[in-house]
């Protein structure tokens, strides 16, 4: 029988690093929020396969390019590293909303894309974001949502009332390592 991958996937902006009203565009801009790596680090040593589903309409508006994308994430992939962790993938949108793309939450394109490329069973994952678009991404994709109170997430948790929530990322972890 094959195993299936335990995975969590997680919002970027506003669940990792702290929400940019103008967008994150540049590497210096990319804040990570407290306690965040080390709550990736407990998710690596419990087995968990760490994806990142992120929105960035900042490239389709023309804001930022591509590789200023990837340098982003070059930063955010080595701030995470400095605690030992590791995000094994990043799967972003680059369109905008009047795009209407199947990838651009609160499509669950990103998410089910992960799903075929990570083999993990989508009723046993866990999606965390801070946002209801990111709520209806984990229902349309089937997994499990969490809102964290970080970034939009105190903004619009009296719009979330089918999911649990959390302060921040470090106290999700928690959560499921206890489960």
């Amino acid at each position: 029988m094959t195993s299936v991958n335990r995975a969590i996937i997680l919002d970027r902006d506003g669940v990792l690093n702290e929400n940019c009203s103008t967008y994150v565009q540049n590497p210096d801009q990319l804040k990570i929020i407290t306690g965040v790596p080390q709550a990736i680090f407990k998710l690596n040593q419990a087995n968990y396969k760490v994806l990142v589903a992120t929105n960035q309409a900042c490239i389709g508006k023309g804001i930022i390019s591509p590789d200023t994308l990837t340098n982003i994430h070059k930063k955010l992939y080595t701030e995470i590293g400095k605690a030992g962790g590791k995000i094994d993938a990043i799967y972003h949108c680059p369109h905008k909303n009047e795009d209407n793309c199947n990838c651009r939450k609160p499509k669950p394109g990103m998410l089910i894309e992960a799903q075929k490329q990570w083999s993990f069973n989508p009723e046993q994952t866990w999606f965390v974001g801070d946002t209801p678009r990111d709520m209806q991404a984990a229902k349309g994709a089937n997994c499990k949502g969490a809102l964290v109170l970080t970034g939009l997430g105190a903004e619009s948790a009296n719009e979330v009332t089918d999911n649990p929530h959390f302060n921040n990322l470090p106290e999700f972890v928690d959560f499921l390592l206890k489960v």
